[in-house]
């Protein structure tokens, strides 16, 4: 035991002196207030610490109730922009981290109001740089973004980090995946399959959430408040936004995980490129959706000691160095 001991002491200084290290960022932080109509949205602004930012990064993000840093995970992110010289603008979603409002009673076009809103007030600041405005969205954000580039001319550039295309096939793919990595058999398959197609039938015949959970035989069913974000929502395509978006010509980058069980960005990339043609650099890299490393996402226990003790490395080699290369590249056709 007191061997034990001693190694868990000897452990514990040495993460100590590496979470110092790994917890480092050269980025300064404050809070903002965006005003809405019905509320505010907490956000944050972070800025190089070394000098004034040129333009700004504007975050948007997937699913979920996802605050203005991503519980810290978004820091590598705001280095790597701050390393680029960018300040970067981002809010807690509405109902989370001291937000008004609820982001389950929103539609996607609410998020791109949203979206526009917050640029359009960043834009009235005197003390955010505005002048070049890249933005970056993850997932869900591939049915935001399109909409608000394709309604904007002062967008410079595009940062899509795992983002779908089609809601349904997206959902499709994510089952399918997913069993994959369980190895489900043929029985679990079957119920799993099955589940999904009585969902998505009560989805387009605009079923009552009573009905649903009457009917579903889903093993985790989702809430009332998911239910009613679904049905607002499962139509979603990105693809004539996309084109919309298109005619804007300015630099695209998508960053797609080589493990993505989410989302296929094998399609993605191929739809991404059919659009966008020499206006998009879609960059591979050996990653899960989140961007994160494989054996981070695959372990509780790896993922949570790298997060506390060395947050840089919860991403996958190169994404940051992708990241701060389209910066720059924006920076110098800007």
């Amino acid at each position: 035991m007191a061997i034990v001991a001693s190694v868990v002491l000897v452990i514990a200084a040495g993460a100590i002196g590496v979470a110092l290290v790994g917890n480092s960022y050269a980025f300064d932080e404050r809070h903002v207030e965006i005003p809405m109509t019905g509320g505010n949205l907490s956000g944050v602004l972070t800025t190089p610490k070394s000098g004034e930012a040129q333009g700004v990064v504007v975050m948007v993000h997937g699913d979920g109730p996802v605050d203005a840093t991503q519980n810290g995970l978004y820091d590598p992110w705001f280095d790597g922009a701050a390393a680029s010289g960018y300040a970067t603008l981002s809010w807690s979603k509405p109902g989370v981290g001291g937000s008004d409002g609820d982001w389950l009673a929103q539609s996607l076009p609410d998020r791109a109001a949203e979206v526009g809103a917050a640029i359009d007030w960043a834009a009235a600041q005197p003390d955010v740089p505005t002048s070049t405005i890249v933005l970056w969205g993850a997932s869900q954000a591939g049915w935001v973004i399109p909409e608000v580039v394709a309604d904007r001319d002062d967008i410079a550039g595009v940062v899509a980090v795992g983002t779908a295309i089609n809601w349904l096939r997206q959902g499709q793919f994510n089952l399918q995946a997913e069993l994959d990595h369980e190895g489900a058999d043929a029985e679990q398959r079957a119920r799993a399959e099955a589940a999904s197609v009585s969902t998505n039938a009560l989805l387009e015949r605009g079923a009552s959430y009573e009905e649903y959970l009457g009917e579903t035989t889903e093993v985790d069913p989702m809430t009332r408040e998911r239910w009613g974000f679904v049905q607002r929502n499962f139509r979603a395509d990105a693809t004539s936004d996309l084109t919309r978006a298109a005619t804007h010509h300015m630099p695209w980058l998508l960053l797609a995980g080589e493990h993505d069980r989410n989302v296929d960005v094998h399609e993605t990339a191929e739809v991404y490129r059919g659009i966008f043609g020499r206006d998009v650099e879609v960059t591979w890299v050996d990653a899960v959706h989140s961007m994160a490393r494989p054996m981070v996402d695959d372990s509780e226990f790896i993922g949570f000691v790298t997060g506390v003790f060395w947050p840089r490395a919860l991403l996958a080699h190169g994404v940051i160095d992708s990241y701060r290369g389209f910066l720059d590249q924006v920076t110098g056709s800007h």
